[in-house]
């Protein structure tokens, strides 16, 4: 996502406009360390390498603990860019954690725009995202308790504010 730089400045703008106190990155729980360090000199660039706690674990267990160890509700922001065969996981977990009025972003959920075309049309490596990223935009599109906004930014981004 860092990539495309109308997503960038959306979601810069997005967390201005929310002002998150609490958020929760799981992009910055990764069981490859090597890929945070790929970003580390942005973040220290920024002046925010003190603001993030990276954890070199597979994300589920984390967010298990999370679940066992913090109150409902307690994150204001979620991004998600990780594994796109627990993105089901992750949303089921993050609406505990993330507060009711809270928003949760989702990346790749377009996965190169072969979503929106017959799987005769897709290359064969890019079959299984497809597939990962249409079940979960129908699942979420589904869950009564989020508004979506899919947006067309980069490889996808929806945008789910819990409401229930």
């Amino acid at each position: 996502m860092a990539a495309d730089p109308h997503a960038s400045q959306f979601m810069t703008m997005l967390l201005k406009m929310m002002n998150p106190k609490r958020t929760i990155e799981i992009t910055a729980i990764d069981p490859v360390r090597s890929w945070y360090e790929i970003g580390l000199p942005f973040i220290i660039k920024a002046g925010i390498e003190d603001k993030i706690d990276f954890i070199q674990s597979q994300a589920l267990p984390i967010l298990d603990n999370l679940l066992l160890v913090r109150k409902e509700g307690s994150f204001d922001f979620a991004f998600v860019d990780a594994d796109k065969q627990n993105y089901g996981n992750y949303h089921e977990r993050l609406m505990k954690l993330v507060k009711v009025g809270g928003v949760m972003v989702y990346d790749n959920t377009l996965w190169g725009g072969t979503v929106a075309k017959h799987d005769g049309d897709v290359p064969d490596e890019k079959k299984e995202g497809k597939a990962l990223a249409a079940e979960f935009n129908r699942r979420i599109a589904a869950d009564g308790r989020v508004e979506i906004c899919l947006l067309p930014l980069g490889d996808g981004i929806t945008i789910c504010r819990r409401i229930s």
